[in-house]
């Protein structure tokens, strides 16, 4: 377990200005940290403002600083993307939560592009970031298919760590009416689209809708009125839209790529996964016919998986709870 002490603090590093659903879930793990009686700050990088929080998160409270104290006592936590900035500091404790596996290599790789970026440079300093041989830096990791990837890397040090959907989220759509749903299937391009254009091409007769161009609300609205959300891309860590489309009463079905082939991660029968090869393309739009014509029933099928996001954030404190269980501070609920 991390122990904190008394006058320990925890500082989150986050970039400034920007709404997703991982900087979301920084500002979450604050303000879970200081509901349960520890002392966690923001740190922003990036955009230089006087409030630097984005207004869709400020309903968290959170305190930012603009320094980290540097004392061994505390401890520094990054996002995976961000695992520069542990090498800035020498005193303090540090960790990175691993939010997902395939950005930690993409955010290595867009440094290394740009490694003679001036403005970049004076961004981050120093281009040393982890590279896994660090043994003194300790490791979140947001689902098992994080965890047994770091462990084939030689990490030991890991605490589980997930993540929770927003509460006013899942209030507004956990009890909506099934029976009007329109047979749409709802799909993001920014995944797997190669493999799904190949889907849309065989079942030219169902009726397709993607992601794109798209506030966060026109996004909720159309996964509230549709039958199916399909995800045939890479899932680097537990995805937020599979579980938002699944509150929102869709039928949800994936390949096997990363998380989804967990069903720690993603816990939905077997029978609405699929590898994204073409000898399986008959199969998938027959459970995507099944699940258009028979939704009250195979909308059934998902309704564990529902109960399992309801009790996620509950979930979250306990996990926070025994990570920092020697912590005096903690409020146990």
């Amino acid at each position: 377990m991390i122990e904190m002490f008394r006058d320990s603090k925890i500082f989150v590093v986050c970039i400034a200005k920007y709404t997703t659903g991982g900087i979301e879930l920084l500002h979450q793990f604050v303000y879970k940290l200081n509901k349960l009686g520890l002392n966690a700050y923001m740190f922003y990088v990036g955009e230089t403002t006087e409030d630097p929080v984005p207004d869709e998160y400020k309903k968290y409270n959170i305190s930012c600083v603009t320094e980290i104290e540097d004392d061994p006592n505390n401890l520094l936590i990054v996002p995976e993307v961000m695992t520069m900035f542990l090498y800035k500091y020498k005193n303090i404790r540090k960790a990175i939560w691993w939010l997902s596996i395939d950005n930690y290599y993409a955010s290595i790789e867009l440094l290394e592009k740009n490694r003679d970026n001036p403005k970049l440079k004076a961004f981050i300093q120093d281009f040393k970031y982890f590279d896994f041989k660090d043994k003194d830096v300790l490791h979140l990791a947001q689902c098992q298919y994080i965890i047994d990837t770091l462990k084939k890397e030689g990490i030991t040090n890991i605490y589980y760590l997930s993540d929770y959907l927003n509460r006013d989220f899942i209030e507004k759509n956990s009890s909506l009416n099934l029976k009007n749903r329109e047979n749409i299937v709802v799909y993001n391009p920014k995944k797997g689209l190669e493999f799904t254009e190949k889907l849309i091409k065989a079942g030219n007769s169902i009726n397709w809708k993607p992601i794109i161009n798209m506030t966060r609300d026109e996004v909720i609205t159309l996964l509230r009125k549709a039958k199916v959300y399909i995800d045939f891309g890479n899932h680097p860590g537990k995805d937020r839209i599979p579980r938002e489309a699944a509150i929102c009463g869709c039928c949800v079905i994936t390949d096997k790529r990363g998380s989804a082939n967990y069903f720690e991660d993603v816990p939905i029968d077997a029978s609405f996964k699929f590898e994204d090869s073409e000898e399986n393309i008959p199969a998938i739009l027959n459970k995507i016919n099944s699940c258009t014509q028979n939704f009250s029933t195979e909308s059934m099928n998902f309704n564990n998986y529902r109960k399992i996001i309801k009790n996620s954030e509950a979930e979250f404190e306990n996990q926070i709870m025994n990570i920092f269980e020697n912590s005096s501070n903690i409020v146990h609920i």
